[in-house]
């Protein structure tokens, strides 16, 4: 067992004995259950919608080494730079690079879960730059030392109550501070950072192809405001984000907020081509797109498991998963939870240290039922497991019960021998880690084929 599977295991088990955690975060995803439905009765088809956006999504990632060159060269026409990152190290190094040339001191950032992949904030305090997280929710983590909970929702496990102790102990506030009033403190204090930042950091909903520019999708303005006030604004993505054409965000803008929080549209939408040009009275001075690759190419070059790539990380499969709400997205030990994160995380950084998190799925298929763009997330699970199986990662006890259960399969005898007492006994004491964390396997005391002759005797 690896040391990320076991600490999977013990955060597991904390989280999912924690009464007040589960009554947390089923209270905040049943918000959004409630307004999702009502979300979407704007598609007079939705499950066609769903269908004409995983189709827009295969051409994307079926051409995508076309359509980031296409990117890239409608995007450099208008004065815009484009940085290709192999691995989470070269993005950062780059990063550091342009930040040493603005002689920068602070950075603002807008909510953004590329950054959280690459661990941008650590990487900024270690070369001491300020990095601050600009969406509330994000914002709140940062003050408490957390990474983010939620794909959408950052802070989805926390209370208003836990928030107003959080901001007494950090920033003075009184205890009996109400959201309104935590958020203008917040607002107060980030303000201030807006204007005094020289670099300005965000990731990107969709990349654009045939325009050059990227698509911005949040509901506080704070990433308008990161690439806004900052005169130099860089933009960190991955290269699955891409979409092919403008006339594409149509049906991506609604599907992304109908299916993460039930909204029509998010309050803020916008598309971003490239620094402010000589007609232009704001904008930043300087702007670099930063394609990141960081083990997307080895899921593309996997036929199955390219479909992941689909994902415009709605959030949808996370609030449906009856996993991630009994043990919260912690646990998981990865920048991406829930059943999405659980596809992709072993295929990213290694099947060996994070093969355990296919496993983590009760395979009931609601993630798959949920998805915007019809992943089907429960069938690269199971692929997943199969993948590891074929790469030698199964352990040897785990092999040889399958092997001894092969073998009793295919003979009649050994299936209806030592029934009921004995059964248990043996495979009970043999598969002692089966019960540590679930009920002892209980047989009964005749197999189905026995019941089968007591009951047709001839």
């Amino acid at each position: 067992m690896s040391e990320n599977s076991q600490l999977f295991l013990e955060k597991s088990k904390t989280k999912a004995g924690d009464l007040e955690h589960r009554r947390k975060i089923n209270f905040n995803i049943g918000k959004y259950n409630e307004k999702v439905p009502q979300g979407k009765q704007q598609f007079a088809d939705v499950h066609l919608a769903r269908e004409r956006a995983k189709n827009i999504k295969w051409k994307a990632i079926e051409t995508l080494d076309q359509q980031l060159e296409e990117f890239e060269l409608q995007f450099t026409k208008r004065g815009g730079k484009v940085i290709w990152a192999e691995n989470a190290q070269q993005a950062i190094d780059e990063i550091v690079k342009i930040c040493k040339a603005k002689n920068c001191k602070s950075l603002v950032k807008s909510k953004s879960m590329v950054t959280e992949e690459i661990h941008l904030n650590q990487a900024m305090e270690a070369n001491g730059i300020e990095s601050v997280e600009t969406d509330l929710g994000e914002y709140i983590q940062q003050l408490d030392g957390e990474a983010p909970y939620h794909i959408v929702t950052p802070a989805m496990h926390k209370s208003k109550e836990d928030v107003a102790k959080l901001f007494n102990e950090k920033l003075g506030t009184p205890i009996d501070f109400t959201p309104t009033q935590l958020t203008l403190k917040a607002r107060e204090i980030l303000r201030e950072k807006y204007t005094a930042a020289e670099v300005g950091v965000t990731g990107a909903n969709f990349i654009i192809s045939d325009m050059g520019g990227i698509a911005l999708t949040e509901n506080e303005g704070n990433a308008r405001l990161s690439c806004a006030f900052p005169k130099t604004h860089i933009v960190v993505v991955g290269i699955e984000k891409m979409i092919p054409s403008l006339t594409d965000l149509h049906l991506f803008w609604p599907l992304l907020s109908t299916f993460g929080t039930g909204q029509k549209m998010t309050v803020y939408n916008t598309i971003i081509t490239g620094p402010r040009q000589e007609n232009e009275t704001d904008g930043p001075e300087e702007m670099v797109v930063i394609l990141l690759d960081n083990g997307r190419t080895t899921i593309l070059q996997n036929p199955k498991q390219r479909e992941s790539l689909y994902c415009i990380r709605c959030g949808a499969c996370l609030n449906a998963c009856p996993i991630y709400k009994n043990i919260g997205g912690h646990a998981y030990g990865a920048t991406y939870s829930g059943p999405i994160g659980s596809v992709i995380t072993p295929n990213m950084q290694g099947m060996e240290d994070f093969k355990h998190l296919s496993f983590a799925s009760s395979l009931c298929g609601n993630c798959t039922e949920v998805c915007a763009v019809k992943i089907n997330l429960h069938e690269l699970l199971l692929d997943n497991r199969k993948e590891s199986v074929q790469e030698g990662l199964a352990p040897f006890s785990e092999r040889m019960a399958w092997k001894m259960w092969k073998i009793a399969s295919l003979k009649r005898g050994l299936m209806n021998m030592g029934n009921g007492n004995l059964k248990n006994k043996v495979i009970n004491g043999l598969f002692k880690g089966w019960k540590e964390n679930r009920s002892e396997l209980i047989f009964s005391p005749k197999t189905f084929n026995e019941m089968w002759k007591d009951q047709f005797k001839k």
